[in-house]
């Protein structure tokens, strides 16, 4: 008959615990890295290759007794030696830090697509069949399409003009597996560049996809494209075809009455701009009759044009003064007057120039 002290039972239930520790440990280790493997009994060696990026990288881990990962040591084939140079300090961290080997080897991995990012000559090399339907693509395509292409063959400009004339240029970024994996694109739209993309898609399939979006856009650029030749854009200052917005300068400044009056005027089978004329009675200053210096007024208060990216677009009511002033300079102008009163986020007070009434809601960024 056996008998069992409860010290017995405790160290029974200590060493299952770590067995099963040690076991699950081992099949998250087999997930992440099936191909490194313990060398001995004890697993305090473990030997083989991580994958990262498709990449292989021999490693060795030598671990303590105790399997303290703060003691262990690392032993590294020259390209991933070479590959950590720089983060060596971030490795010994995450050995201190992680509780066990997985977590370290997933930290490890971390460390190593950072550095690949960094590093691009460390990326994996596409195999020769990459290279091979690259060209047999740009054939497809034609050779004339192509503005430029990186060292590596990944990115591509290819050029598109649209049925107005409008040159245009779609960035290019292949994946290592293409066709196989669908390529990042991006190009200077007011919208998203969605592309639908198969293994047997090509080059020129995201050129014509790319066309068809530009006809989409045309109308629309059309409309700009009057609005930047006939009047002066002042924000932005040098517009790009993503951009959806247009700041004009214009001289007359009552103008809400004639608003309200001739609404009904407006008519849709006119341009925006000649609507605006029709409706407004007025003509857009433009660089055919005016400088843009004239409407390039510096703020009041702080004597510039530009504060940060602001311009100045508070204007003080009485058409007798029309100072102009930054929102945030009048707006801390307002706020440091002790006869000036604030409602919400209005701010009420006296213009700096003429003492006319003048109101500026708060500033959203700091002057």
């Amino acid at each position: 008959m056996l008998a069992w002290s409860a010290n017995h039972v405790v160290i029974l239930a200590q060493h299952h615990t770590a067995d099963f520790e040690m076991s699950r440990m081992e099949s998250l280790l087999v997930k992440e890295s099936p191909l490194l493997l313990p060398l001995n009994k004890d697993k305090t060696v473990y030997d083989g290759f991580i994958t990262v990026q498709e990449r292989d990288f021999r490693i060795r881990i030598l671990l303590p007794p105790d399997h303290q990962l703060k003691l262990a040591k690392l032993q590294c084939c020259w390209q991933l030696k070479q590959l950590l140079c720089g983060y060596g300090h971030i490795v010994k961290q995450r050995l201190h830090h992680s509780p066990d080997l997985v977590s370290f080897v997933l930290e490890l991995k971390t460390v190593l697509e950072v550095a690949l990012k960094c590093r691009p000559e460390c990326r994996s090399i596409p195999p020769p069949q990459y290279y091979s339907q690259l060209i047999i693509e740009m054939e497809d395509l034609g050779w004339d399409k192509l503005v430029s292409i990186d060292t590596e063959f990944r990115t591509l400009r290819l050029r598109a003009e649209d049925s107005s004339g409008r040159q245009h240029v779609v960035t290019v970024k292949l994946k290592p597996k293409h066709p196989v994996e669908a390529p990042w694109c991006s190009a200077d739209l007011p919208v998203p560049l969605a592309l639908t993309w198969t293994p047997q898609s090509s080059l020129g399939h995201v050129h014509t996809q790319f066309l068809l979006l530009l006809e989409s856009l045309a109308e629309f650029w059309a409309v700009l494209d009057e609005i930047d030749e006939k009047t002066w854009v002042l924000e932005p200052e040098k517009p790009s075809r993503a951009d959806t917005m247009r700041r004009i300068a214009i001289v007359v400044t009552p103008l809400r009455n004639k608003l309200n009056a001739n609404m009904h005027l407006w008519n849709p089978d006119c341009s925006i701009l000649q609507n605006l004329r029709d409706v407004l009675e007025i003509e857009f200053p433009s660089p055919a009759t005016h400088e843009k210096s004239s409407f390039s007024a510096e703020c009041g208060i702080c004597y510039a044009y530009r504060l940060e990216s602001a311009i100045p677009d508070q204007v003080c009511n009485d058409p007798r003064c029309g100072q102009p002033f930054h929102q945030a300079c009048l707006y801390e102008w307002l706020r440091g007057l002790p006869s000036s009163r604030q409602s919400f986020n209005i701010v009420f007070g006296e213009c700096p120039y003429c003492s006319k009434p003048i109101t500026v809601k708060m500033s959203t960024q700091k002057p």
